[in-house]
């Protein structure tokens, strides 16, 4: 739907491709055409690139988006776009894969100057070269898997004991979630924040930043509340970090948006990793900065320059997006089915990005995400005021939201007073769990 409303608005026609478990999708409904590409499996419809490619053949396509879940970090997929004379709505296939090896990758930012975390240089394939690294390192170290993402493969070590165990597991996650056990080790910083830093670039040699979001509150590594700007980064450090980041995309000669995640703590920020493709939470940019991303990016594609500069970009006021699952708030259970009814929140400074209506019915084949509230105001605290009302507008019946954890959340001591790190809403949610008496 994002990407639909950005074409829309374009005046570029779409087709929407679907599995049959979305036939009933309001993308589906809305973009000129649609092609079934394959049944509800991801593996036999959206992993399918030979449908795919199909799909866009028969419509005579001129563009693939590939969204931000799925294929859209798979440089291959985007070498056969491209080899089909379609074009690719992102970085070169040879920047995903850079990017795609978080190994490499660090490699790569170090190599043009971006800070990050000290670790192993490479890959780390016996225990005990990793009990080696891991007392020059010093502990905590953090066993990572190099084809990694969304917290598989990733293991925390305080002593060599612990080590041993998690150097195992971590490999034995990494092989089944990616089909690759490489691992390597990092130091595990204790109480830091996710800050990342969005930016675009063009074809030719224009590079700006957007400014930072603040992912900090996020459940098993995965993010659900992210804001910008961050409340604990000041104009300095933006410009400091933001300068760095440009000047290094420039030197690769990235091409597309993408962002760049970091871990800041005690006024460092240590390099994580790079996406190259859109993010979920890019509208809390777009919000502060007026500057449409998934626009720039097709403008991009099309060989035309940024529609900004970086003089032109001036954060205005606070935004803060949360992610809607369709899950149980504290046990993280899904909760696919059909929402029975469906009222969505309304009034200034209120966006509410999601593709659900009374009477569609979530399959349990997805991701659990079903919306995104975001919300815009002068200042933090006001935007806080706003979400909580907003909050308190929103409807979804029929199936379990995390809707009651967004209410508590809003209205803690912590966060209003931003106080928090990437440790803060595990503990927060066990906290409740042990309240309630839940394992």
């Amino acid at each position: 739907m994002r990407v639909w409303r950005a074409c829309r608005e374009l005046g570029i026609a779409t087709v929407a491709v679907h599995s049959e478990a979305d036939k009933n999708a309001m993308h589906v409904q809305l973009c000129d055409q649609s092609v079934c590409i394959g049944p509800a499996p991801a593996a036999k419809s959206y992993l399918h690139i030979p449908a795919i490619i199909s799909a866009a053949e028969i419509t005579g396509a001129d563009a693939i988006h590939p969204g931000y879940g799925f294929l859209s970090e798979n440089a291959r997929f985007a070498e056969i776009v491209e080899a089909h004379g379609i074009t690719f709505i992102g970085p070169r296939p040879s920047q995903i894969r850079l990017m795609g090896d978080k190994i490499a990758a660090k490699t790569a930012a170090k190599s043009v100057g971006i800070p990050v975390v000290p670790g192993t240089p490479g890959g780390v394939g016996q225990e005990d070269d990793a009990l080696i690294a891991a007392e020059d390192i010093g502990y905590p170290v953090l066993v990572k898997a190099a084809a990694g993402g969304g917290g598989r493969g990733m293991k925390v070590a305080r002593s060599s004991d612990e080590l041993r165990q998690a150097f195992s597991t971590a490999r034995r996650e990494a092989r089944a979630a990616f089909g690759d056990d490489s691992v390597y080790l990092e130091r595990y910083l204790d109480r830091p924040r996710h800050i990342e830093i969005q930016i675009a670039a063009d074809t030719h040699g224009n590079v700006i930043h957007l400014g930072e979001r603040d992912c900090s509150l996020q459940r098993r590594h995965q993010k659900i509340w992210e804001e910008a700007p961050s409340p604990v980064i000041d104009a300095a450090a933006r410009d400091k970090i933001g300068d760095v980041v440009c000047t290094a995309l420039r030197q690769l000669g990235y091409r597309g948006v993408g962002t760049i995640e970091f871990l800041y703590q005690d006024g460092e920020f240590f390099f994580i990793e790079m996406n190259t493709r859109l993010q979920v939470e890019h509208p809390v940019t777009e919000m502060v900065t007026g500057v449409d991303l998934v626009r720039e990016q097709i403008l991009i594609a099309q060989g035309e320059t940024l529609s900004r500069r970086q003089e032109d970009i001036a954060l205005q006021g606070h935004s803060i997006e949360v992610r809607v699952n369709a899950e149980n708030a504290l046990t993280y259970a899904p909760s696919p089915g059909k929402i029975t009814q469906f009222h969505a929140p309304g009034g200034l400074g209120v966006r509410f990005d999601s593709a659900i209506y009374a009477g569609y019915s979530v399959p349990p084949h997805y991701d659990s995400l079903i919306g995104k509230l975001i919300v815009t105001a002068d200042n933090r605290r006001a935007a806080i005021a706003r979400l909580q009302r907003a909050l308190g507008e929103i409807s979804v019946t029929g199936i379990e939201t995390n809707l009651p954890l967004f209410n508590d959340l809003a209205r803690d001591s912590d966060i209003i007073a931003g106080d928090y790190t990437i440790h803060w809403l595990e503990r927060f949610l066990a906290a409740k769990r042990a309240a309630l008496g839940m394992a």
